[in-house]
């Protein structure tokens, strides 16, 4: 039977007034246990991380982000589109290591067929599709989401470290009542979304 290149693809950071959107995009091994993934949002901390070790160590994936200044710029649907793009290209970047460590021929770029959670798709150069709640049924996407979660996660956990009084490793940039009333006293931090409404 042949291989099934399937690249799931999904964003994390759409929501939050600070830091970088994320995306991750990843074509799951043969061998995945795909019973140890579910939408990121739907996980605890612990999983997310457990599963991410996985997803890292058995399958092809990609990771990027777009930072904040870029979001202002562009708006966060096309930074979203781009960070889902840049992680499709960190992804191919790996293949030609990834068939080679799994015994794969390298597959043409035809053969390639990504799903997009949501209902819009990034400019890739494979066939796209999107799917409203992919990262509810579609394991790849689901895992996909787990890496954009988590390293965005981390992100915001090294930001707190510099500005600690705005709560980041807390609600992660989110739009939370203690987030808004901390940029209304304080200002808005380095890393702040100021294209958003507060």
């Amino acid at each position: 039977m042949p291989f099934l290149w399937l690249a799931g693809l999904d964003e994390a950071g759409r929501g939050p007034l600070a830091g970088p959107v994320t995306a991750g995009c990843v074509i799951l091994s043969p061998d995945f246990p795909v019973e140890i993934l579910n939408d990121s949002k739907k996980l605890s901390e612990k999983k997310r991380e457990a599963a991410l070790s996985v997803i890292k160590e058995k399958c092809l994936w990609g990771f990027a982000r777009v930072e904040h200044d870029e979001i202002d710029r562009i708006n966060i649907l096309q930074a979203s589109m781009k960070a889902m793009a840049l992680a499709y290209e960190d992804m191919k970047s790996k293949l030609p290591e990834w068939c080679r460590k799994m015994g794969f021929d390298l597959p043409d770029e035809s053969e390639i067929e990504a799903v997009a959670d949501g209902n819009k798709t990034p400019d890739i150069p494979c066939r796209v599709r999107s799917l409203v709640k992919a990262d509810a049924v579609c394991a790849p996407v689901m895992a996909a989401s787990i890496i954009a979660k988590v390293e965005r996660d981390r992100i915001m956990k090294d930001y707190d470290r510099i500005y600690p009084e705005y709560g980041y490793a807390k609600h992660k940039g989110y739009p939370t009542e203690a987030h808004r009333k901390i940029c209304r006293e304080k200002g808005p931090s380095p890393i702040q979304r100021l294209s958003f409404n507060y």
